[in-house]
Protein backbone atom coordinates (compact mmCIF):
# COMPACT_ATOMS: atom_id res chain seq x y z
CA UNK A 1 0.00 0.00 0.00
CA UNK A 2 2.30 2.45 1.05
CA UNK A 3 4.41 1.47 -1.71
CA UNK A 4 1.52 2.60 -4.19
CA UNK A 5 1.17 5.67 -3.06
CA UNK A 6 4.32 6.82 -3.73
CA UNK A 7 4.54 5.78 -7.06
CA UNK A 8 1.59 7.43 -7.60
CA UNK A 9 2.63 10.40 -6.09
CA UNK A 10 6.17 10.25 -8.01
CA UNK A 11 4.27 9.99 -11.37
CA UNK A 12 1.71 13.15 -10.65
CA UNK A 13 4.73 15.24 -9.85
CA UNK A 14 6.31 14.23 -12.50
CA UNK A 15 3.39 14.03 -15.16
CA UNK A 16 2.36 17.44 -14.27
CA UNK A 17 5.80 19.03 -14.44
CA UNK A 18 6.09 17.14 -18.38
CA UNK A 19 2.95 18.63 -19.17
CA UNK A 20 2.77 21.97 -17.93
CA UNK A 21 5.97 23.16 -16.82
CA UNK A 22 8.83 25.05 -19.52
CA UNK A 23 12.22 25.76 -19.67
CA UNK A 24 11.88 28.18 -16.77
CA UNK A 25 11.05 25.43 -14.53
CA UNK A 26 13.43 24.94 -11.46
CA UNK A 27 13.52 21.72 -9.57
CA UNK A 28 15.31 20.50 -6.52
CA UNK A 29 16.08 17.60 -5.30
CA UNK A 30 17.18 16.63 -1.41
CA UNK A 31 17.98 13.34 1.18
CA UNK A 32 18.92 13.79 4.32
CA UNK A 33 20.33 11.11 6.38
CA UNK A 34 20.16 11.45 9.98
CA UNK A 35 19.93 9.39 13.41
CA UNK A 36 21.67 8.62 17.06
CA UNK A 37 23.29 5.24 17.65
CA UNK A 38 23.75 4.42 21.70
CA UNK A 39 25.85 0.99 22.38
CA UNK A 40 26.92 0.32 25.54
CA UNK A 41 27.73 -3.15 27.57
CA UNK A 42 24.55 -3.91 28.62
CA UNK A 43 21.86 -3.16 25.73
CA UNK A 44 22.23 -0.86 22.33
CA UNK A 45 19.67 1.20 20.65
CA UNK A 46 19.71 3.55 17.50
CA UNK A 47 16.84 5.79 15.61
CA UNK A 48 17.66 6.68 11.63
CA UNK A 49 15.46 9.26 10.06
CA UNK A 50 15.75 9.50 6.04
CA UNK A 51 13.44 12.18 4.30
CA UNK A 52 13.64 12.59 0.40
CA UNK A 53 11.87 15.67 -1.11
CA UNK A 54 11.48 16.92 -4.23
CA UNK A 55 10.11 20.30 -6.03
CA UNK A 56 9.26 21.89 -9.00
CA UNK A 57 9.16 25.75 -8.65
CA UNK A 58 7.40 27.79 -11.40
CA UNK A 59 6.49 31.22 -11.29
CA UNK A 60 2.79 30.50 -10.58
CA UNK A 61 2.67 27.28 -9.04
CA UNK A 62 5.08 25.13 -6.58
CA UNK A 63 4.50 21.39 -6.32
CA UNK A 64 6.25 19.73 -3.03
CA UNK A 65 6.63 16.40 -2.63
CA UNK A 66 8.37 14.63 0.77
CA UNK A 67 8.72 10.90 1.61
CA UNK A 68 10.35 10.03 5.14
CA UNK A 69 10.67 6.85 7.12
CA UNK A 70 12.06 6.64 10.75
CA UNK A 71 13.04 3.31 12.12
CA UNK A 72 14.40 2.65 15.57
CA UNK A 73 14.64 0.09 17.82
CA UNK A 74 15.95 -0.80 21.59
CA UNK A 75 17.39 -3.66 22.03
CA UNK A 76 15.06 -6.30 20.70
CA UNK A 77 12.46 -4.06 20.97
CA UNK A 78 10.88 -1.92 17.80
CA UNK A 79 10.64 1.98 18.90
CA UNK A 80 9.82 3.57 15.50
CA UNK A 81 8.68 2.28 12.07
CA UNK A 82 7.21 5.34 10.99
CA UNK A 83 6.24 6.50 7.37
CA UNK A 84 4.97 9.39 6.14
CA UNK A 85 4.13 10.98 2.53
CA UNK A 86 2.90 14.30 1.35
CA UNK A 87 2.18 16.16 -1.93
CA UNK A 88 1.58 20.12 -1.31
CA UNK A 89 0.83 22.34 -4.69
CA UNK A 90 0.95 26.05 -3.90
CA UNK A 91 -0.64 28.41 -6.52
CA UNK A 92 0.71 32.26 -6.74
CA UNK A 93 2.74 31.73 -4.18
CA UNK A 94 5.76 33.53 -5.73
CA UNK A 95 3.47 36.57 -6.88
CA UNK A 96 1.81 37.88 -4.25
CA UNK A 97 1.45 37.54 -0.78
CA UNK A 98 -1.79 36.06 -0.60
CA UNK A 99 -1.88 32.60 -1.66
CA UNK A 100 -3.96 29.33 -2.37
CA UNK A 101 -2.55 25.44 -1.81
CA UNK A 102 -3.77 22.10 -1.59
CA UNK A 103 -2.05 18.63 0.27
CA UNK A 104 -2.49 15.35 0.57
CA UNK A 105 -0.42 12.99 3.25
CA UNK A 106 -0.14 9.72 4.46
CA UNK A 107 0.83 8.44 7.37
CA UNK A 108 1.79 4.76 9.25
CA UNK A 109 3.63 5.23 12.79
CA UNK A 110 4.14 2.37 15.23
CA UNK A 111 5.17 5.23 17.67
CA UNK A 112 1.67 7.01 17.54
CA UNK A 113 -0.03 3.94 17.32
CA UNK A 114 -1.29 5.15 13.49
CA UNK A 115 -2.37 1.99 11.35
CA UNK A 116 -2.37 4.48 8.44
CA UNK A 117 -4.50 7.71 8.05
CA UNK A 118 -5.13 10.08 5.15
CA UNK A 119 -5.97 13.76 4.93
CA UNK A 120 -6.27 16.00 1.80
CA UNK A 121 -7.86 19.34 1.71
CA UNK A 122 -6.75 23.06 0.30
CA UNK A 123 -6.64 26.72 2.10
CA UNK A 124 -5.00 29.65 2.10
CA UNK A 125 -1.59 31.44 2.80
CA UNK A 126 0.11 34.34 3.38
CA UNK A 127 3.62 35.47 2.59
CA UNK A 128 5.22 37.56 4.78
CA UNK A 129 8.65 36.95 3.02
CA UNK A 130 9.50 35.03 -0.12
CA UNK A 131 13.00 35.79 -0.96
CA UNK A 132 15.59 33.81 -1.31
CA UNK A 133 17.42 33.92 1.78
CA UNK A 134 13.94 34.43 4.04
CA UNK A 135 10.52 32.94 4.03
CA UNK A 136 8.34 33.18 6.35
CA UNK A 137 4.94 31.88 5.75
CA UNK A 138 1.24 31.61 7.63
CA UNK A 139 -1.08 29.11 6.38
CA UNK A 140 -4.65 27.74 7.05
CA UNK A 141 -7.40 25.64 5.94
CA UNK A 142 -9.50 22.86 6.51
CA UNK A 143 -8.35 18.91 5.84
CA UNK A 144 -10.66 15.71 5.75
CA UNK A 145 -8.98 12.81 7.67
CA UNK A 146 -9.77 9.28 7.45
CA UNK A 147 -7.69 7.34 10.43
CA UNK A 148 -7.30 3.54 11.48
CA UNK A 149 -6.26 4.38 15.25
CA UNK A 150 -5.08 1.82 17.89
CA UNK A 151 -6.46 3.33 20.58
CA UNK A 152 -4.37 3.01 24.68
CA UNK A 153 -7.13 0.23 25.25
CA UNK A 154 -6.26 -1.46 22.67
CA UNK A 155 -8.97 -0.89 20.58
CA UNK A 156 -9.05 -0.18 16.88
CA UNK A 157 -10.16 2.87 15.87
CA UNK A 158 -11.45 3.55 12.67
CA UNK A 159 -13.52 6.79 11.73
CA UNK A 160 -13.27 10.08 9.95
CA UNK A 161 -13.26 14.01 10.79
CA UNK A 162 -12.71 17.59 9.48
CA UNK A 163 -9.78 19.57 11.20
CA UNK A 164 -8.51 23.11 11.11
CA UNK A 165 -4.91 23.21 9.87
CA UNK A 166 -2.84 25.89 10.84
CA UNK A 167 0.81 26.11 9.78
CA UNK A 168 3.96 27.89 10.24
CA UNK A 169 6.92 27.91 7.73
CA UNK A 170 10.10 29.72 8.23
CA UNK A 171 13.67 29.70 6.18
CA UNK A 172 17.00 31.54 6.91
CA UNK A 173 20.16 31.58 5.36
CA UNK A 174 23.38 32.94 6.40
CA UNK A 175 26.02 33.87 3.85
CA UNK A 176 24.57 30.78 1.81
CA UNK A 177 26.48 28.76 4.83
CA UNK A 178 23.87 28.20 7.57
CA UNK A 179 20.32 27.92 7.14
CA UNK A 180 17.79 27.32 9.57
CA UNK A 181 14.47 26.09 8.96
CA UNK A 182 10.80 24.83 10.53
CA UNK A 183 7.47 23.83 9.51
CA UNK A 184 4.90 23.41 12.35
CA UNK A 185 1.35 22.19 12.14
CA UNK A 186 -1.36 22.27 14.82
CA UNK A 187 -4.23 20.46 13.53
CA UNK A 188 -7.77 20.59 15.77
CA UNK A 189 -10.79 18.67 14.63
CA UNK A 190 -13.53 20.83 14.28
CA UNK A 191 -15.81 18.29 16.46
CA UNK A 192 -13.57 18.30 19.24
CA UNK A 193 -11.00 19.95 20.06
CA UNK A 194 -9.37 17.71 22.59
CA UNK A 195 -8.64 15.75 18.81
CA UNK A 196 -5.70 17.30 17.92
CA UNK A 197 -2.41 16.45 15.87
CA UNK A 198 0.76 18.46 16.39
CA UNK A 199 3.65 18.30 13.68
CA UNK A 200 6.82 20.19 14.37
CA UNK A 201 10.48 19.72 12.79
CA UNK A 202 13.24 22.26 12.82
CA UNK A 203 16.43 21.62 11.20
CA UNK A 204 19.81 23.48 11.44
CA UNK A 205 22.32 23.23 8.80
CA UNK A 206 25.95 24.23 7.86
CA UNK A 207 27.52 23.66 4.26
CA UNK A 208 30.36 21.36 3.73
CA UNK A 209 30.36 21.72 -0.26
CA UNK A 210 28.08 23.47 -2.68
CA UNK A 211 25.72 20.17 -2.72
CA UNK A 212 26.62 18.63 1.10
CA UNK A 213 25.21 19.90 4.38
CA UNK A 214 26.14 18.62 8.48
CA UNK A 215 21.87 18.86 9.34
CA UNK A 216 20.62 18.58 13.04
CA UNK A 217 17.05 18.58 13.39
CA UNK A 218 14.55 18.28 16.26
CA UNK A 219 10.93 16.52 15.78
CA UNK A 220 8.43 16.27 17.66
CA UNK A 221 4.77 15.01 16.78
CA UNK A 222 1.37 14.08 18.85
CA UNK A 223 -1.38 12.37 18.33
CA UNK A 224 -4.20 13.31 21.41
CA UNK A 225 -6.62 10.45 19.89
CA UNK A 226 -3.94 7.88 20.55
CA UNK A 227 -2.26 9.72 23.72
CA UNK A 228 1.39 8.83 21.97
CA UNK A 229 4.07 11.74 21.09
CA UNK A 230 7.31 11.38 20.23
CA UNK A 231 10.55 13.58 20.05
CA UNK A 232 13.29 12.96 17.71
CA UNK A 233 16.99 14.93 17.90
CA UNK A 234 19.32 13.68 14.89
CA UNK A 235 22.18 14.55 13.50
CA UNK A 236 23.58 13.63 10.16
CA UNK A 237 24.38 14.80 6.46
CA UNK A 238 22.22 16.39 3.47
CA UNK A 239 22.58 16.42 -0.52
CA UNK A 240 20.69 18.25 -2.53
CA UNK A 241 20.67 19.09 -6.55
CA UNK A 242 19.07 22.07 -8.29
CA UNK A 243 18.54 21.87 -11.88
Amino acid sequence: MKRMIIVALVLLVCGYADAQFNDSTHYHLKYTTAGIINRTNDARSFVLNNVLGFQVNKEKLTINSSNAWVYGRQGSRLTNNDFSTALNIDYLKNRQRLYYWGLVTFTTSYSLKINHQLQGGAGIGYNFFNKEQAELVVSDGLLYETSDLTLPQGVDDRYQTVRNSLRIKYRWAINNLVLLEGVHFWQPSLARFDDYIIRSNSALSIKLRKWLSLTTSLTFNKLSRTNRENLLVNFGLSAEKYF
